[in-house]
């Protein structure tokens, strides 16, 4: 009886492993290199977080924005994707210039306000 569930749920996830992947074969090239963006800002965060449990945070404001600029930049571009993608009908008036103008501006005052921080 438990083999039956273990092994229907192994094929379970198979198949949606197998679905998330044909589903995301079809999204375009613009949206995937934005993914590409996103996962390298979390795992830099994520190194930083790795460095300081293992060195320690001495400079604790510069370990604060480190970690504070890669995750706002990885939320600023999961709000670009949105809006540049084509399947949501809420931005389909905006201009993806007009995106991508609105993430560097964001970008820019992020990093001044960081920058600040630092002291």
């Amino acid at each position: 009886m438990g083999r039956t569930s273990s092994s229907s749920s192994k094929e379970d996830a198979k198949a949606l492993f197998h679905s998330l992947r044909s589903a995301y074969a079809a999204t375009p090239v613009n949206l995937k290199i934005i993914d590409l963006y996103v996962g390298f800002a979390v795992f830099t965060a994520l190194i930083q977080v790795v460095y300081m449990a293992v060195v320690g945070s001495f400079p604790f404001n510069s370990f604060l924005s480190g970690v504070l600029s890669c995750v706002g930049t990885a939320v600023l571009a999961v709000c670009l994707r949105i809006q540049v993608n084509k399947e949501n009908k809420e931005f389909k008036d905006l201009p993806p210039e007009r995106a991508f103008a609105d993430f560097v501006l964001c970008n820019l005052v992020l990093h001044l306000v960081i920058m600040n921080f630092l002291g």
